[in-house]
């Protein structure tokens, strides 16, 4: 999907020298975030026009953006701005990269989806919205003709030798660039708009950052560009604490909102691109209604979204042969075995097929080793990966 995200974009010139616009990046357009307000877009009539108020209408994005991000609810009239923002600044960023096609009549701005086929795969996962945001990024400063401050940053990275003064150097170039060519006036409002950009690239790059307007001490990673995560470096916990410990009873909450969300997103998913029973054996006559965790949700949490360790099966096979004469707390090893090596077989052949858009070989193997408590190689081929498996239940 990067090539294809790639050959797309390269369709536009996305010059802001050109646009003036400083909305092709905004605050809240966080890989979480914009993975969510996709699903959200993707579970609205996707051939009708749309506005800010009809996904703030949606009774899907009420269950779940005060659930998952900890905000007041959508209903609540005072919310009314946050939520204005939340909502409008990745559908403004996805306009601009012609995601959705935008008209404006009088004051408000009506959307409509211009490439369905990329904004389901920046709803599918997070991870999915971030390699979009990287490569719309880059895109950007390369048309703008400013990636190659960011390529001296990165370089000076690299040789271990960058300093506070090239990361003030980068954004005064930065801040300098959107005010010459933009509305915006103003170097705070550009500041907070240049971590979204700096940070998705440095961590594409294993690079530092930024961290609190200065330059990060740390490598940043994945985890450090979501909205509404806490940064665990920062946690005031006793080293006697685990993180669960040492999370307030609110924090608690929202996680397990989130990942409410994330395995019923996962599940249903599953159901809309795979109709027969991924098991074909002699139990796979009938309707294919059961989507089964191969690695249970209640053992592996960390695991239960992955779309990898989700499986479609018809009730015979869920009931009666991946859960022992219909207890659904127990799992038969050896069915367990049958499915992971479908699932290998189905991710397989749906990486051959469509890409990387639903499945990754890398997170398979992630979801074994958790499983199955081992540490398989992410270079194995999947011919590879299914003796392994079969070595290891054989050796069980």
């Amino acid at each position: 999907m990067i090539d294809v995200i790639t050959k797309f974009l390269n369709l536009y010139d996305l010059d802001v020298r050109k646009s003036h616009d400083a909305r092709f990046m905004d605050q809240k357009c966080t890989p979480d975030v914009v993975c969510f307000i996709a699903d959200c877009l993707i579970n609205l009539n996707p051939q009708e026009e749309f506005t800010v108020q009809d996904v703030w209408d949606m009774q899907y994005f009420i269950k779940n953006a005060s659930a998952i991000f900890g905000k007041p609810s959508p209903k609540n009239e005072t919310a009314r701005h946050e939520y204005d923002k939340f909502i409008q600044q990745p559908l403004r960023m996805l306009a601009y990269a012609h995601i959705l096609d935008i008209a404006k009549r009088g004051n408000v701005n009506y959307y409509r989806i211009a490439n369905l086929d990329i904004l389901d795969y920046i709803a599918t996962k997070e991870r999915n919205a971030y390699n979009f945001l990287y490569v719309y990024i880059t895109k950007v400063l390369s048309d703008s003709g400013i990636l190659k401050y960011f390529e001296a940053f990165k370089n000076a990275c690299i040789k271990g030798s960058v300093s506070q003064h090239d990361y003030i150097e980068l954004k005064e170039r930065y801040t300098r660039f959107i005010i010459g060519n933009t509305a915006i006036n103003g170097a705070v409002e550009v500041a907070r708009i240049f971590t979204k950009v700096i940070n998705v690239y440095s961590a594409e790059n294993d690079i530092q950052g930024t961290e609190k307007g200065r330059l990060s001490k740390d490598i940043i990673v994945f985890s450090d560009l979501m909205y509404n995560r806490k940064n665990w470096r920062d946690v005031d916990k006793a080293k006697s604490q685990t993180r669960q410990e040492a999370a307030t009873g609110e924090e608690i909450r929202q996680q397990e909102a989130y990942d409410a969300y994330q395995v019923s997103k996962a599940m249903n998913l599953l159901r809309k691109i795979q109709v027969d029973s991924e098991v074909r054996d002699q139990y796979a006559n009938g309707e294919a209604t059961q989507v089964h965790h191969i690695f249970p949700k209640s053992q592996f949490p960390e695991i239960a979204h992955y779309l990898e360790n989700l499986i479609k099966l018809t009730a015979t096979q869920h009931y009666t042969k991946a859960h022992p004469n219909n207890h659904t707390q127990l799992i038969n090893k050896d069915y367990q075995l049958v499915c992971l090596l479908a699932k290998s077989q189905m991710i397989e052949q749906s990486l051959k097929t469509i890409g990387d858009k639903y499945y990754r070989k890398e997170s398979f193997i992630f979801v074994l080793n958790v499983g199955l408590h081992t540490e398989l190689s992410q270079s194995l081929s999947f011919a590879d990966i299914r003796k392994q498996i079969r070595l290891l239940y054989n050796a069980a």
